[in-house]
């Protein structure tokens, strides 16, 4: 099943990613797609604050995974944009079962190497505030994650 949830400003971005921390669970996947500037960040950025992280969040474009471990429960960013399918001995996939949370930006550069159950989340532009998320969980945990959430 794929949900459709609009937001009409980075606030409805930040409290869409809060409810979804408010279920979390540890070794959740969220996987987000989405054009630069389309809110993905800025949907970290509200989970890491409900998970009580102070330090600042930023795109791990450069470092590709940041690790924020200040929270109620460890933080795994991941920004794998700049992999371009090239993800061999990054060691990606040891993150999924380290009992936190893990948020992959640009994921379907690693399609091949996410977990089969997870949940993705594209963001799709309308306008300057305006972002339309297509929510898509795969597997019963991440389904029952959708119904409480939205």
């Amino acid at each position: 099943m794929e949900y459709k949830y609009t937001t009409r400003s980075e606030m409805d971005t930040v409290q869409l990613a809060q409810n979804f921390e408010s279920e979390k669970f540890p070794n959740m996947i969220i996987c987000l797609n989405g054009d630069l500037g389309s809110g993905k960040t800025m949907f970290t950025k509200g989970f890491a604050n409900a998970l009580g992280i102070k330090e600042t969040i930023t795109s791990p474009t450069f470092t590709i995974i940041k690790e924020y471990e200040d929270g109620e429960m460890p933080l795994y960013h991941m920004d794998v944009y700049r992999l371009d399918g090239a993800y061999e001995g990054i060691g990606i996939e040891e993150y999924y079962k380290k009992n936190g949370v893990v948020i992959i930006e640009w994921a379907n550069t690693v399609k091949d190497i996410l977990p089969k159950e997870r949940l993705d989340i594209k963001f799709s532009v309308i306008d300057e505030n305006k972002r339309i998320l297509t929510i898509e969980p795969h597997g019963q945990k991440y389904e029952e994650l959708c119904e409480v959430v939205l």
